[in-house]
């Protein structure tokens, strides 16, 4: 926990751009009676039966000191997914010398995702491009996802992905074509404005609001 909050403490670096990624399903929905649309003095009205359209996955890499973020949205969550977002992701970052990577331990966010789909020099270079730090088990609320932070300790919430499901997801999406269009429209807006975090959690703060845990681990 303190390494990651350290990194967060740190002054910008374009060198070393600080970079937080992190994925998340989404459930494809329609309706199955056409919603009564919006009127004056009246809500847009829709029945609760609704048709599933199976899932697919969105995955969303967001730079705090820049406010600038990056997603993309594909049929599967593999490590074929993670392989291919984090060479674009690479892409984007062309002058610096290594991207500091903040993400969860999802069993496919690793290294060895990128030699399972690429050959071996490839793999070995896109590797070394990444410095990986991961927010420890059940500690998700550490990875910073652009939007203001409402509590000191947010515990599960997931910020940028809550500012999107508030603002983007909230209504039925029946196809992945739509899903994509809504989100990039979304992202393109967020980046516009350079939507950014104002991170307060620090360590002095996690030592202080967290001191049993530490008792804890002396103990232990």
């Amino acid at each position: 926990m303190e390494e990651v909050l350290q990194l967060y403490a740190l002054a910008y670096d374009a060198k070393r751009p600080l970079v937080c990624f992190d994925e998340r399903p989404c459930f494809l929905i329609g309706d199955l009676v056409v919603p009564l649309p919006m009127q004056s003095g009246k809500p847009k009205r829709e029945d609760y039966h609704y048709s599933k359209h199976g899932s697919c996955a969105l995955l969303m890499a967001f730079e705090p000191h820049t406010g600038r973020r990056w997603a993309k949205v594909y049929a599967r969550r593999t490590a074929q997914e993670y392989t291919d977002f984090m060479r674009q992701l690479d892409k984007q970052f062309p002058e610096a010398d290594a991207i500091t990577l903040v993400q969860d331990n999802l069993n496919t966010h690793q290294g060895g995702s990128f030699y399972a789909h690429l050959p071996p020099e490839q793999a070995f270079a896109l590797s070394q491009r990444f410095d990986m730090h991961f927010t420890p088990k059940g500690a998700s609320w550490l990875n910073m996802r652009a939007g203001p932070v409402g509590a000191v300790l947010p515990k599960t919430i997931e910020i940028e992905f809550s500012a999107l499901s508030r603002q983007c997801l909230d209504r039925r999406i029946p196809c992945q074509q739509q899903l994509e269009h809504e989100v990039l429209a979304w992202v393109k807006a967020r980046n516009a404005k350079r939507t950014t975090v104002a991170w307060q959690f620090s360590i002095r703060t996690a030592r202080d609001k967290l001191q049993r845990h530490y008792h804890k681990c002396r103990r232990s």
